[in-house]
């Protein structure tokens, strides 16, 4: 059994098309045909049923899928720890961030490409739910997010620093003066807020009840945007205060409510081989002024 019969198997498996299969590995369908008989001859059963116009998994196939997929990915992680014995002089960093979480990064980024200009950084910006979904299929290395409301089977939390939930205004808004917010000033004035399922907006609606009392004309998943409206308006967003780090004519003022605490985590997969390239990242992350700050404000 070769590891490359394990791997159309398991790309026809993926596809249930041999012709698709075939485009996305590269070879012929012949050739993919003929080392999937192989590897159906050696183990003595069928995996797949064909027909002109179908192909489905028998069910030995089914039983043997997961194994085989098990069975790349550890290959894959071999090559990989290889790599990384390289002194950092080769490979590829995937790293899913949050949209609050960007202006925390940005220091990072830099420093990072200076020291190792040869390991490639692919930076995914998407909602906390989607990045988590591409950590478990290890499409990112690791993501950068608030910690989650909820408990995330198979992912390990490790927090960087504590913040908290803030209402993001202008510097001439009647609020820039306050030290603190409470939720009874917040109903008196217009809100543009973080779409609905992104960690601020989950985290709003959840320490604050009821919520449908609140003004709410503004609904956006991109954060820049949110800030050039709170700029030029009297529009109130509420995001972490992490979120505004660097930017000016913003001011963010802690919410004066319970349990107003947002944890900045990176997360990783439990029992995984992780990236030397990954390890200089996040300890180059910690020794950031960005984070530095955030993690002595809470000193």
């Amino acid at each position: 059994m070769e590891l490359r019969q394990l791997k159309y198997f398991v790309k026809v498996a993926e596809t249930l098309n041999f012709s698709e299969a075939a485009k996305i590995l590269c070879v012929t369908q012949s050739t993919l045909s003929q080392q999937v008989k192989q590897l159906e001859s050696e183990l003595g059963t069928e995996l797949l049923t064909r027909s002109s116009h179908k192909v489905s998994l028998t069910e030995a196939g089914s039983e043997l899928l997961p194994h085989a997929q098990q069975t790349l990915n550890e290959a894959e992680m071999c090559k990989i720890r290889i790599k990384d014995l390289n002194s950092l002089s080769t490979g590829k960093l995937n790293i899913g961030v949050t949209y609050s979480f960007s202006p925390i990064l940005t220091e990072t980024l830099i420093t990072f490409v200076k020291m190792y200009p040869k390991i490639r950084l692919n930076i995914l910006y998407k909602p906390m739910t989607e990045l988590m979904e591409l950590l478990r299929e290890r499409e990112v290395d690791f993501v950068l997010a608030f910690r989650p409301t909820q408990h995330m089977e198979g992912v390990e939390s490790h927090i960087l620093f504590q913040n908290y939930l803030s209402a993001i205004v202008g510097m001439n808004h009647p609020l820039a003066s306050k030290d603190k917010v409470t939720v009874n000033e917040l109903e008196n004035y217009d809100l543009a807020l973080p779409s609905q399922g992104l960690q601020a907006r989950n985290a709003f609606e959840q320490i604050v009840t009821p919520y449908n009392k609140f003004r709410v004309r503004i609904e956006l998943n991109e954060a820049n945007m949110l800030l050039k409206l709170v700029r030029q308006s009297k529009f109130i967003s509420v995001l972490a205060e992490a979120t505004i780090y660097n930017e000016t004519g913003v001011k963010a003022i802690p919410l004066d409510i319970p349990d107003n605490e947002m944890s900045g985590c990176v997360h990783t997969l439990k029992d995984t081989y992780h990236k030397k390239s990954m390890q200089e990242f996040i300890r180059l992350l910690n020794e950031s002024l960005a984070v530095k700050e955030r993690q002595n404000a809470w000193i």
